[in-house]
C-alpha cells in the first residue's frame, strides 16, 4: 500500500529515499470495512489519512437523523476533521467508509515530524491547503449561487469517480438537495 503512496509523492515531490523511508517509517497502513467508521462525532481527529483504496466520507448527523456531506475523499485523498486536528476539540463530524478501503495514518506528532524534518513535503502539504482553500470557497459560493442543477452538473464534472460509486442520496446530501430533487435533474439531465 505503501508504493501507491510512493507514487503519489514522486509525481508532486522530490524526496531521497531516505527520506522517503522516514516517511514511511512513520506511517501505519490499515484496511478499512465499508460502513467503519474512522473517526465518531466526540472523538478528536488527531491524525492525518491519506486514501490509497477505497472511498470516505466526512459528514454530520443533525437532530432529525438526516445526513450532511461535507466531502468525499477517494484515491489520492487526504481527509480528517480540519477544526479538531488543529484544536485539539472533540469532533462534529462522522469520517467513514464508503467501500471497503486502505489508507495510510500518522499520528498528528509524527506528522508534525515530518514537516520539520522535510521542507519539500511541507511546502507541497502547505499548497495543497491552499488548494483545498480554494475549492471550499467555491463550493460555498456555488451552494449559495447556483442552481440545484449547477451544482449537480458540476458535481457530475469534477468527480465523476466519486459520482458513479456512490448511492444517489448521498450525491443529493453532498450538494443539499432532497433525494426527489436529485431525480428530477438527473431525468432532465438524461432527456439532453
Amino acid at each position: 500500500m505503501f508504493d501507491i503512496f510512493a507514487n503519489y509523492l514522486s509525481g508532486n515531490v522530490s524526496l531521497t529515499n531516505k527520506e522517503l523511508g522516514l516517511v514511511q517509517s512513520l506511517s501505519v497502513q490499515e484496511k478499512v470495512p465499508k460502513q467503519s467508521f474512522i473517526l465518531r462525532e466526540g472523538d478528536v481527529s488527531d491524525s492525518m489519512i491519506f486514501v490509497a483504496n477505497g472511498l470516505l466520507r466526512l459528514y454530520k448527523t443533525d437532530a432529525d437523523g438526516d445526513e450532511h456531506i461535507i466531502r468525499f475523499a477517494n484515491e489520492y485523498h487526504w481527509i480528517n476533521d480540519r477544526e479538531s486536528y488543529a484544536t485539539g476539540k472533540p469532533s462534529q463530524f462522522n469520517i467513514d467508509a464508503i467501500e471497503h478501503s486502505e489508507v495510510l495514518v500518522w499520528t498528528k506528532n509524527d506528522f508534525y515530524c515530518l514537516m520539520k524534518e522535510l521542507p519539500a513535503l511541507r511546502e507541497f502539504m502547505k499548497a495543497l491547503g491552499a488548494r483545498k482553500q480554494i475549492a471550499n470557497q467555491n463550493r460555498i459560493y456555488a451552494s449559495i449561487s447556483h442552481s440545484a442543477e449547477e451544482r449537480y452538473n458540476q458535481f457530475v464534472e469534477h468527480y465523476p469517480t466519486v459520482f458513479n460509486r456512490v448511492p444517489l442520496h448521498m450525491v443529493a446530501s453532498y450538494l443539499g438537495v432532497s433525494r426527489e430533487t436529485l431525480s428530477r435533474i438527473r431525468r432532465r439531465a438524461l432527456k439532453k
